[in-house]
């Protein structure tokens, strides 16, 4: 482990790999490069401390330098243990950037990690599970009173802020990054889908095609995963405890019954909740000999975890991210310890699908910044404007154009008198 007064990284001589892992990031995220260009000049952020508890990837990287470029300074630590890359965190340390996290963390160092961007003093907080958050809340209370603002990247956390606002307990407002439009239809949707396949394949290398995926869960994460899981030719399953999205996956095209009726009939099983023991004991003892595991939720509680290891006779770490269990009737094999499988056992999103995401973290810091001591100690949503905003920056990086309204039109839009 390399480190020094501002960071702690598995190895310093990783920077350089990193740095190219970060600007090809770059040149896939067309529509925040558009806001840090603006950001540089415009200084939104200028006197601001920023403190990031996010996966340290290439993708967040950019977001860093963004936040930077805007006058911020910045301090990250990982969000998840075995989310960061190792490469990105040292590149990020040799460009004086306080940064610790590193691949593999233990718990002790996760929330010593914490701690140190805590001791940080940040103005604005940008979380992703909501640790970062619940620990100034319940340790750090003299520092509630200084920061101004956070923002939330995922549903589990927004899940938490409801509840801390439900008890009173939230003492800052809190933009709900994950709620804009633009991140649940491409981080969502489309970045989960593609990014926890390719996570089960790179443990795997396994073939979907033929395979009965079982889905726990169809919100946008889930209907993103099991698309794709259709698309390369598996017949899929949605497990759900809601009755809106339970009819909306049947008409999907797909089945749709209990767990206890899924497990003895799947090949793979993805869970993606965001809710605790969604497979449990009762499960694995109907499953089929050979059954995969994987959890494509925020955090480790979806999957029981500790039953697997305290049952089987004999684990084994076949590859990297995929352990053998041996029950003694039958094998499981799960899938980066139970943790999120997209980041565990491969990169996380695509650059592209961040790009949008990462916007609406840079401009929701901006949004807090200009509105300082007047949002209300809530889980606020970002401007719907400000959400269009980041689709035309994105739409602009692609190269699509649209058509626009004439003035006909929007008066038509804006009247009620106008009938048959």
């Amino acid at each position: 482990m390399d480190s020094g007064a501002n960071y702690e990284v598995k190895d310093l001589k990783l920077a350089e790999q990193g740095l190219l892992n970060i600007t090809w990031a770059e040149r896939h995220m067309k529509a925040l490069m558009q806001v840090k260009t603006r950001f540089s000049k415009e200084k939104p952020l200028e006197g601001l401390r920023i403190g990031m508890a996010l996966h340290v990837t290439k993708e967040t990287g950019v977001l860093v330098q963004t936040l930077m470029a805007g006058g911020a300074e910045v301090a990250i630590t990982g969000c998840n243990p075995l989310s960061t890359q190792d490469d990105v965190a040292a590149a990020l340390a040799k460009q004086g950037v306080r940064v610790w996290a590193y691949k593999g963390e233990t718990n002790e160092d996760y929330y010593r990690y914490l701690n140190n961007v805590i001791a940080f003093r940040p103005d604005i907080t940008i979380d992703d599970g909501c640790d970062l958050v619940t620990e100034i809340h319940t340790k750090h209370e003299d520092l509630l009173s200084r920061i101004i603002g956070g923002c939330e990247e995922t549903t589990t956390g927004i899940l938490r802020l409801k509840a801390m606002e439900k008890d009173n307990a939230l003492k800052y407002p809190i933009i709900a990054v994950n709620d804009n439009q633009t991140k649940h239809l491409f981080d969502n949707y489309y970045g989960t889908g593609q990014s926890t396949l390719d996570g089960i394949i790179r443990a795997t290398n396994i073939l979907f095609s033929g395979k009965t995926v079982v889905v726990a869960g169809y919100g946008d994460c889930g209907k993103g995963v099991a698309l794709r899981a259709k698309g390369m030719g598996a017949e899929v399953i949605v497990t759900e405890v809601e009755p809106v999205p339970a009819l909306r996956a049947k008409t999907d095209g797909y089945r749709v019954m209990p767990m206890k009726e899924a497990a003895p009939l799947g090949d793979i099983f993805i869970t993606v909740t965001g809710d605790r023991d969604v497979l449990t004991e009762e499960h694995f003892k109907l499953m089929k000999d050979g059954a995969i595991l994987s959890n494509s939720g925020h955090f480790d509680v979806e999957i029981d975890v500790k039953y697997l290891r305290s049952a089987s006779r004999k684990t084994v770490l076949v590859r990297p991210g995929l352990e053998e269990f041996d029950l003694g009737d039958r094998t499981l094999y799960l899938c980066g310890e139970g943790r999120l499988v997209n980041l565990a056992c491969a990169e996380g999103h695509p650059s592209e699908v961040m790009s949008t995401s990462f916007c609406g973290q840079s401009l929701a810091c901006e949004y807090i910044a200009k509105n300082r001591g007047k949002l209300s100690h809530k889980v606020l949503l970002l401007p719907e404007e400000l959400d269009k905003q980041i689709a035309r920056l994105q739409l602009d990086a692609i190269g699509v154009k649209m058509d626009e309204l004439t003035e006909e039109q929007k008066a038509y839009l804006a009247s009620w008198k106008e009938g048959t």
